[in-house]
C-alpha cells in the first residue's frame, strides 16, 4: 500500500498516489493524489523566527548592505536611538539606528525627506517576526554629501576663528567706489548696477567679470578679490544669483574663504537668494540676502543724505540763534554790571545818597528845631507866669534895701531905714515909718 518513495520517519516527502486518501504510517501521512508526506512534528513562532534570523545572518550580502532611500517616519528616541523608515518608489523597509553609532555614524541632523546611504545589516527581530535595517553608517545622497563637506569646512574654519566677530571690518557709509565680484552677465550685476545708480550716481562701479560656477570658479573668485584689493576700491561685493547647493559651491571653497578673510577691503557677501547660505556668508564683513541688498548696504542713499544735511542745516541755524539769543543776553548783563562799576554811576549813587542824607538831616534838624520851640515855648510860659514884670503890672512892686538886697519879711528893716520900691514904670525911695508883723509876735 506505501509507495516506494516513502522516507524515514520524521521527514516530508512526495509519493504519487491516484486516491484522494489519507493514509498513515507512524508520523508520515499521504493525502490523497496530491502525493504530499507531511511531517506530523509542530514548531513554535520563536523556532521560527530564530531559524529565519540565522538564515539572515548567514548571508554575506545582508550583513553589509548600503540602502538609498528616503527617510520617513523619522522619530529621535530619548533612549538615543533613532527609529526610522527607507522608501523609493518601489517599497519601504524598516530601520534602526542604534545609539552607539551616531557619535561616528551620523555627521547631521536626519529629517524625513532626506536622500540618504544606509550602510548597516539586514536581520530579523524575533519578537515582531519582521526584518530591519540595522544601520551603522548614515551618510547624505547626492547635494546631502555636499552639505557635509560645507559642515565639515564651516566647522573647521569656524575653529580657527575666521568667524569671530572681532574679525569683522566695518562697511563705510560714503563710499566713492565699489567693487563687484560676480558674472558679467548674470542678473546679479544689473541688479548691483541699478540700485546703486538709483541711491547715488556718483559711486563709481568696478566689476571684475568672475567665472562663479563650474571648475575654476573658485580661484576666478579669488582673483577678483585680489584684483579689486590692489585698485583700493572702498568696499567690494561677492555674489551671485540664486541656484542649487551645487551650483553655489565655489563660494564654499576654502581658497574663497581665505581670500575674503585676509582682504584688507571691507567685503559684502551676497549669495544666491535669502534661504541660501554659504562659507563666504560666514567669513564676509557683512552678509547681504541678496545682491540687490548688498548694493542697499553698500551704497548710501544721496537723497537721504541731502534730506540729512538739510535738518542738520536747520537744526545748526536754530542752535546758532539760540547761542547768539544767549550770548546777547550774556552782554546785556555785563553791560548791567560794567554800568554799575563806572565811576559816573559811583558818584551818581554817591549823590543820591548825599541827596538822601541831606533830606534825612533836614528833616532831623526840623524836628529838633520843632522840639526846641516847644520846649521854650513851655520854658517862655514857665518864665512868663514868674516873670516879675508880670506881677508888677498886676500891681505889685518889688521891694529892696538901698543894697539891692530883696525884702521879704519884715523883720528884714526897722522904723526909719530907707527902701526902694520898684514898680513897672520906675522906682520910689522911701522911708520906713512902721513894720507890722502878721501872724508872729
Amino acid at each position: 500500500m506505501h509507495s516506494k518513495h516513502e522516507r524515514k520517519r520524521g521527514c516530508l516527502c512526495v509519493v504519487s498516489r491516484k486516491e484522494a486518501r489519507v493514509f498513515v504510517r507512524g508520523n508520515v501521512c499521504w493525502i490523497g493524489e496530491l502525493g504530499v508526506c507531511m511531517m506530523k512534528r509542530i514548531y513554535s513562532v520563536g523556532q521560527v523566527n530564530t531559524y529565519i534570523k540565522n538564515m539572515f545572518a548567514q548571508d554575506f550580502l545582508l550583513h553589509k548592505i548600503c540602502v538609498k532611500g528616503e527617510i520617513s517616519n523619522c522619530k529621535y528616541h530619548s533612549s538615543g536611538h533613532i527609529y526610522f523608515s527607507l522608501k523609493d518608489a518601489t517599497g519601504t523597509i524598516a530601520a534602526v539606528m542604534f545609539a552607539g553609532n551616531r557619535k561616528n555614524g551620523l555627521k547631521f541632523q536626519m529629517r524625513d525627506g532626506d536622500h540618504v546611504v544606509a550602510a548597516g545589516s539586514v536581520e530579523v527581530y524575533e519578537r515582531d517576526g519582521r526584518y530591519q535595517l540595522y544601520a551603522r553608517e548614515i551618510t547624505l545622497d547626492g547635494a546631502g554629501a555636499l552639505f557635509l563637506r560645507f559642515e565639515a569646512l564651516k566647522k573647521e574654519l569656524e575653529e580657527m576663528g575666521m568667524f569671530a566677530p572681532e574679525y569683522k571690518r566695518p562697511i563705510p557709509k560714503y563710499i566713492r567706489t565699489l567693487g563687484v565680484v560676480t558674472a558679467p552677465t548674470g542678473a546679479a550685476v544689473q541688479d548691483i548696477r541699478n540700485i546703486s545708480c538709483r541711491r547715488n550716481p556718483y559711486v563709481q562701479l568696478i566689476l571684475y567679470p568672475a567665472q562663479v560656477q563650474g571648475d575654476g570658479a573658485a580661484q576666478s573668485i579669488v582673483n577678483g578679490i585680489y584684483a579689486l584689493e590692489r585698485l583700493g576700491v572702498d568696499t567690494i561685493i561677492v555674489g551671485r544669483g540664486g541656484g542649487s547647493i551645487e551650483d553655489l559651491w565655489a563660494f564654499n571653497e576654502e581658497i574663497v574663504a581665505r581670500a575674503i578673510f585676509e582682504c584688507s577691503v571691507p567685503i559684502i557677501s551676497a549669495v544666491g537668494h535669502e534661504t541660501d547660505t554659504t562659507i563666504a556668508d560666514f567669513v564676509a564683513d557683512l552678509r547681504a540676502p541678496t545682491p540687490s541688498a548688498a548694493a542697499e548696504l553698500a551704497v548710501y542713499d544721496i537723497s537721504q543724505f541731502y534730506e540729512s544735511m538739510r535738518i542738520i542745516r536747520t537744526a545748526l541755524q536754530l542752535r546758532m540763534r539760540e547761542h547768539i539769543r544767549l550770548e546777547r543776553q550774556k552782554q546785556e548783563q555785563l553791560k548791567l554790571r560794567l554800568s554799575y562799576l563806572s565811576p559816573q554811576t559811583i558818584l551818581n549813587n554817591k549823590k543820591q545818597y548825599v541827596a538822601e542824607l541831606e533830606s534825612v538831616l533836614g528833616r532831623l534838624m526840623e524836628y529838633r528845631l520843632q522840639d526846641r520851640r516847644h520846649r521854650i515855648q513851655l520854658l517862655a510860659g514857665r518864665l512868663e507866669a514868674g516873670s516879675p514884670v508880670k506881677k508888677m503890672s498886676q500891681g505889685f512892686s518889688f521891694v529892696t534895701d538901698p543894697s539891692g538886697r530883696p525884702l521879704t519879711e519884715c523883720a528884714q528893716v526897722r522904723p526909719g531905714e530907707e527902701i526902694d520900691v520898684r514898680t513897672l514904670d520906675g522906682k520910689i525911695h522911701a522911708q520906713v515909718l512902721e513894720v507890722e508883723r502878721y501872724g508872729k509876735e
